[in-house]
């Protein structure tokens, strides 16, 4: 597991595009927080260092947002509105063994269909209300590794 003070939302935009940088085809994010607490963000940082150059926005009522023109196709993914049945029929499975980079907001609804090796983050709420806590657990051996290599960085 790997901790994080994001300080600022640029913070958390920076952090999420120095991660793109170790993404490859096939790979989940799995991204957790309260309304607010800058998934969305995040995952714009990823785009950016993905090279991808059009508007990130949030798919909550489109379900999933599909950017092809980067390095890698970024699918990001909003579960929020759904129920547990309500994730039937996505084909959710073809987007993780896909050849782009899968970031799936409010996973809960749909844990079982989700890769078991991924990267887990979580961004909370501080005291300071520019701050957020990150949390990542990555699970698989691939992850592992990816973390490893994010946190030399901070060393």
């Amino acid at each position: 597991m790997y901790q994080k003070q994001l300080h600022s939302e640029e913070a958390t935009r920076q952090f999420a595009e120095k991660l793109s940088r170790y993404l490859e085809p096939g790979m989940t994010i799995l991204l957790e927080g309260d309304l607010g607490a800058g998934k969305t963000t995040f995952t714009k940082g990823v785009a950016a260092g993905l090279e991808i150059d059009r508007i990130i926005k949030s798919p909550t009522y489109t379900i999933i947002r599909e950017y092809t023109s980067g390095r890698l196709p970024l699918y990001h993914m909003d579960l929020y509105r759904l129920e547990d049945s309500g994730v039937e029929g996505l084909g959710l499975e073809e987007y993780f063994s896909g050849e782009g980079v899968s970031i799936v907001e409010w996973p809960t609804v749909a844990m079982e269909d989700m890769p078991a090796d991924r990267l887990h983050i979580t961004l909370a709420h501080s005291e300071n209300p520019d701050s957020r806590q990150m949390t990542i657990t990555a699970m698989g051996h691939q992850y592992i590794q990816l973390l490893a290599q994010l946190e030399a960085l901070d060393s």
